[in-house]
């Protein structure tokens, strides 16, 4: 990790920081590479069962990459195969929650989209400003406000670039619930720990269900449900809950 975006475990749920206030939060190259080694260890790290995702101060969650930084690619294709933080993020096996404070623009709104629930602080701003400046998103704007807010709000976020304030992104169903500052990352960690208390596989094969609600026909869903349904079922964890369940105890989920 670096000093601009930060890592710790506690009570299996990492918090990861990206941590550059004074430039509302905008992700440098070297950030993203650290996003992405943070994301590995989240992966592959079985004392990680659920990650928060937050930026430093109140004034932003991140305002996507730093625009200084992009005239530094040699060639466009140089760009287009830049370490992309929002793939590490929905690359994650484990559940993600971003805490939301401040402003979300650009590639910090692709990056709370890439996370897999959203709380907001009441400060909250949210915008695809790309139009503004020549270009669009790349990545996972349109997808994500599509799946998120519907085509007519995707549409006129990514047309006027204009920003949308907490509550309209509350109505519009881009985040879950709406905070006050000082409340927003105890309680993303609190729905962390929650998470992390259920049985961590059934949890991940979770995500891969959603993800798979999205993006298959509705038929080839329920039935990829099912065969998910059943590898859960087969596991220690399934055998524990159930156990648990007969002799009325809390479970102690082991993620086998």
């Amino acid at each position: 990790m670096s000093d601009e975006l930060t890592f710790a475990v506690a009570d299996h749920v990492a918090t990861i920081v990206i941590n550059r206030p004074a430039k509302l939060n905008a992700m440098t190259p070297a950030m993203a590479d650290a996003l992405v080694a943070a994301i590995t260890e989240c992966n592959t790290s079985d004392a990680v069962r659920c990650v928060v995702v937050t930026g430093a101060g109140e004034k932003a969650f991140s305002a996507g990459s730093d625009i200084t930084t992009l005239d530094n690619y040699a060639t466009p294709w140089d760009f287009r195969n830049r370490a992309d933080y929002c793939d590490a993020l929905r690359a994650c096996r484990k559940p993600v929650i971003a805490a939301i404070n401040g402003y979300a623009l650009g590639g910090g709104l692709e990056t709370a989209m890439a996370c897999d629930i959203r709380i907001a602080s009441a400060n909250a701003r949210f915008a695809a400003p790309e139009i503004k400046l020549g270009w669009i998103g790349g990545g996972g704007m349109a997808a994500g406000l599509s799946y998120s807010v519907g085509s007519s709000n995707a549409a006129m976020m990514l047309l006027t670039g204009d920003m949308i304030d907490a509550q309209q992104a509350l109505a519009w169903g881009l985040v879950s619930e709406v905070l006050a500052p000082d409340a927003l990352l105890p309680r993303a960690q609190a729905i962390a720990r929650t998470i992390a208390a259920r049985a961590p596989i059934a949890a991940e094969i979770a995500k891969l269900n959603l993800r798979a609600a999205f993006t298959m026909p509705w038929d080839k869903a329920i039935e990829y449900e099912r065969e998910l349904q059943a590898i859960c079922f087969a596991t220690e964890d399934a055998h524990e809950g159930r156990a648990a369940f007969a002799e009325k105890r809390d479970p102690q989920f082991r993620r086998r």
